[in-house]
């Protein structure tokens, strides 16, 4: 990438943008429609358009990681370490955002050769239907000279957004069916499986969403790979253990700073005020130590939530996963119930 004066915008939106989002995903976030993970979306496939545009097309953009995590490896170790599996995302959505990329392109590039302007009618279709985001369709108008009804396609853009928050209005508040003793109890029992997973699979796994009703739990986290017959078995005994060991549930209220500092996982906290209520399960104890053993975390779960939760996990029963399969794009889903 030659630094000359016609690159150089090129070039710093790349480099900021693959920034973001290796820590982004870092955090356990992946590329989505909604949320933070829409937000990662837009920052890779900026950076694809503009990666493509200097004509740099020989490597994938999620070699760039190599580059940035060693620079914020004394404040951030954890990029080192995820590095690879932060490439692979950041190539995965790149990969995905080319066809809608090129289609795109040529679509609005003979929208400005034909009409001279971009009406907000045909900015949406471009940002709805075909996913090509708004910010590149001002840039390209920009480079040409020619104007967006910007007004048009924001006004467009919050109807939409209505529509849509309409539509999920039917969903009871956390994915519950209702706040029933049976639904409170599998509501506990996925903070005890996001906990499991976790442990079992590492840090990068956070919840994408959850249903829940009176029959089963129904529980979405992000993970690139089908978990094994031994995984499953693992998070299974985990979960069991801990209600084994007839643990209380706590809970206190605090500012979301203070949970964060505490540890506490909490992907959704924009949703939340200035005080949140943070559920904790403590870690059982294990039954053997030895002088070699890490020490045993404080909590074995500790979430933000705004949810009904049984007061002892003794009240959940015997936990099962009847289900592992595949969700979306590097979010996999679990099905389980409690016997």
């Amino acid at each position: 990438m030659a630094k000359d004066k016609k690159n150089i915008k090129a070039q710093r939106i790349i480099a900021d943008h693959i920034k973001a989002a290796t820590f982004i995903i870092a955090d356990g976030v992946l590329p989505d429609k909604t949320g933070a993970g829409y937000v990662l979306r837009r920052l890779i496939r900026r950076a694809k358009y503009y990666y493509d545009l200097i004509g740099a097309k020989d490597r994938a953009l999620g070699f760039l990681v190599e580059y940035v995590a060693p620079i914020y490896k004394d404040v951030y170790s954890e990029l080192l370490e995820k590095k690879n599996y932060i490439a692979e995302k950041i190539t995965d959505e790149e990969t995905t955002f080319f066809g809608h990329l090129m289609f795109g392109r040529k679509m609005l590039e003979k929208i400005i050769v034909e009409e001279k302007y971009i009406s907000a009618d045909n900015a949406f279709l471009l940002y709805s239907t075909y996913g090509f985001p708004f910010e590149l369709i001002l840039d390209m108008a920009k480079e040409k000279n020619i104007e967006v009804d910007t007004g048009g396609f924001n006004k467009k853009r919050v109807v939409h957004q209505e529509l849509s928050r309409t539509a999920a209005a039917g969903m009871f508040k956390g994915g519950l069916a209702d706040h029933s003793e049976k639904v409170t109890q599998y509501h506990t029992a996925t903070h005890l499986l996001n906990a499991a997973l976790r442990k079992v699979l590492g840090p990068h796994i956070f919840q994408k969403g959850s249903n829940i009703t009176d029959e089963r739990l129904r529980f979405d986290f992000s993970h690139p790979e089908k978990m094994t017959s031994e995984q499953i078995k693992q998070v299974e005994d985990l979960v069991n253990e801990q209600i084994q060991n007839k643990i209380d549930i706590e809970c206190a209220e605090m500012s979301v700073e203070e949970a964060k500092a505490q540890g506490a996982i909490g992907v959704f906290t924009n949703k939340y005020g200035e005080r949140v209520k943070v559920y904790s399960i403590s870690a059982s104890p294990s039954p053997s130590p030895s002088p070699s053993d890490n020490e045993i975390e404080a909590s074995f779960s500790k979430e933000i939530c705004g949810g009904p939760h049984v007061k002892n996990t003794s009240e959940l029963g015997h936990f099962r996963i009847i289900k592992e399969e595949a969700s979306s794009a590097g979010v996999r889903r679990i099905k389980a119930v409690l016997e």
